[in-house]
């Protein structure tokens, strides 16, 4: 079979079959010189899952041509070269969530975090939008929106900002802050934000929310082969339309209602955890009273 060679963003290069545009990596483990069988497998390797949509349905806001290089190439390469890092060794097997936080390394990126990291970021993006998307949200979400940013019009100004003055490449997130970081040296965005409300931030090149602990709910990828082909340079007219004609504001409204209960299910954790340890100090206070009176009894006698 003819392979073809693609290059990704980090400078790493995957030898790749000419792209169908739906496939399964999979890894068949050998043993004895005995091919098992796929039901024995020990661990898949990770998915190039396809967008929720077909790749011209987007148009004339996102062309057909822009999702074939964009998701049938670009996002494909990541997968293949993610895979190849992680075959064999301590995350194969594990979740794509885990091997990003766990590559991101607190701050100093192990090699195949770019990879991971563009994986989860594309996947995400390509949920985000949809076919007749854009409009203005409701409910809970836009509650939320109003009490964060003063307005809808706030956020999407604020949104826009991010995404226009993020230099170079990356992404711009609206996020639920639940601020529980333990990360290191990494660096929380938002140091002085309380806690469980709404955010807007951005990140360079592969970095994303989960590695501060947030819960992303929109994110719009601003490298230049996102909107290049379609836009030229104009980064100002794909995010205007990314927010006025693509979102899919029903499904950020989803990702929201997951990460309150998130937040509400930690923090019974946390409260558990801290009647466990209130009790367990009791429970050490009451044994050392009764060891010093048994003593004391008994220096008596």
């Amino acid at each position: 079979m003819q392979h073809h060679t693609l290059s990704c963003c980090g400078g790493v290069r995957a030898s790749l079959p000419p792209p169908p545009l739906s496939f399964r990596w999979s890894k068949i483990k050998r043993e004895g010189g005995r091919r098992l069988p796929r039901c024995a497998r020990i661990a898949a390797q990770l998915e190039l899952k396809p967008p929720p949509y077909s790749l011209s349905s987007l148009e004339p806001h996102m062309s057909r041509e822009t999702l074939e290089y964009h998701w049938g190439r670009h996002h494909r390469a990541h997968v293949a070269s993610l895979n190849n890092l992680i075959a064999g060794t301590d995350l194969d097997g594990m979740g794509l969530d885990e091997i990003v936080v766990v590559s991101y390394n607190k701050g100093n990126p192990l090699p195949l975090f770019v990879h991971a990291a563009q994986v989860w970021n594309h996947d995400f993006f390509w949920q985000s939008i949809k076919p007749g998307g854009g409009g203005r949200p409701s409910g809970r979400l836009m509650e939320h929106i109003e009490r964060d940013f003063g307005s809808f019009d706030r956020m999407l100004e604020e949104f826009k900002r991010a995404a226009l003055t993020q230099f170079g490449s990356g992404w711009a997130w609206l996020v639920y802050k639940a601020n529980r970081l333990d990360v290191g040296n990494a660096v929380n965005p938002c140091p002085s934000e309380k806690d469980n409300k709404l955010v807007v931030l951005k990140s360079p090149n592969a970095v994303n929310p989960i590695v501060w602990d947030y819960s992303p709910l929109l994110a719009i990828d601003v490298w230049e082969h996102a909107y290049y082909l379609d836009y030229e340079n104009r980064r100002a007219d794909y995010v205007s339309i990314f927010l006025e004609k693509l979102v899919s504001w029903e499904v950020v409204s989803d990702r929201l209602d997951v990460a309150i209960e998130r937040a509400a299910e930690r923090a019974r954790e946390d409260e558990t955890r801290r009647q466990e340890d209130d009790a367990a100090v009791t429970h050490s206070e009451a044994v050392e009273m009764y060891l010093d009176s048994d003593t004391d009894d008994s220096e008596a006698e």
